[in-house]
């Protein structure tokens, strides 16, 4: 599968959020510690959005995390008190290339899927019914993760609030493909929502910073585990869960 990881809190530097610590995305994108049958590296392209003045700035490539010669240098300059970023395994027979990587996004919003849908694509093909037909052919990718956030995108955009879309797309899919593993985050700068469904999360929250990771950055004892089928709705000052049906 893939890893990823939202922030909250004081403004930080991509390069202490993503490199630095002991177990950063960095190194998980060659020695994850969790990937429950998902694969075994995440070298197949990577992803960070953060904020700057509220709005989204993206940075994407194809290639391995632990190839770029250009993140280093500009995770440095970086800072940002919102941050949203993912390292990819692709699934067998999706595309490995620049357009696949996320984060996602559009307007306020950055989004990350870490799963598949399992039978992708028929046991969703209903689904796509009630997406506007643009919507289908302008797919940021043809895969899953991006059919995951067209759903959840058209949920936003008819005014549904963050925590009843997310919480609305990932139970119907997990509902009609059976076995996927559905854990996202959709952040706005300000919010998290995530979901476990069938893959780890871990979240550390001091009262000041939250972040909420596949796997823990480090080896601080705060990091508490989330239990499967649930949702998160997080501030840079606390974490709400509720059970996801």
């Amino acid at each position: 599968m893939c890893r990823h990881l939202a922030y909250l809190g004081p403004p930080v530097t991509l390069a202490d959020l993503l490199l630095r610590p002991e177990h950063s995305l960095l190194t998980q994108s060659w020695a994850p510690c969790d990937m429950r049958q998902g694969g075994t590296i995440n070298a197949d392209g990577f992803g960070v959005g953060w904020y700057v003045a509220g709005s989204p700035v993206r940075y994407r490539r194809a290639t391995p995390m632990w190839s770029d010669e250009s993140l280093p240098g500009l995770a440095d300059t970086i800072r940002s008190e919102a941050v949203l970023a993912a390292i990819r395994s692709a699934t067998v027979g999706m595309p490995v290339a620049e357009i696949a990587a996320q984060p996602f996004t559009e307007g306020q919003w950055l989004f990350s899927h870490n799963g598949v849908i399992a039978g992708w694509p028929g046991t969703v093909a209903e689904l796509a019914r009630d997406l506007p037909v643009t919507d289908l052919m302008t797919l940021d990718a043809p895969t899953d993760a991006a059919f995951l956030w067209a759903l959840i995108r058209h949920r936003l955009r008819n005014g549904m609030t963050a925590r009843k879309a997310v919480a609305d797309v990932v139970s119907t899919v997990g509902e009609q493909a059976p076995g996927s593993r559905l854990n996202v985050l959709l952040t706005d700068g300000t919010t998290v929502v995530a979901t476990t469904w069938w893959h780890s999360l871990s979240v550390l929250c001091t009262g000041e910073r939250t972040v909420i990771a596949s796997e823990p950055l480090d080896s601080d004892p705060a990091w508490t585990p989330v239990a499967d089928r649930r949702l998160l709705v997080a501030t840079r000052t606390g974490v709400d869960q509720y059970p996801l049906d």
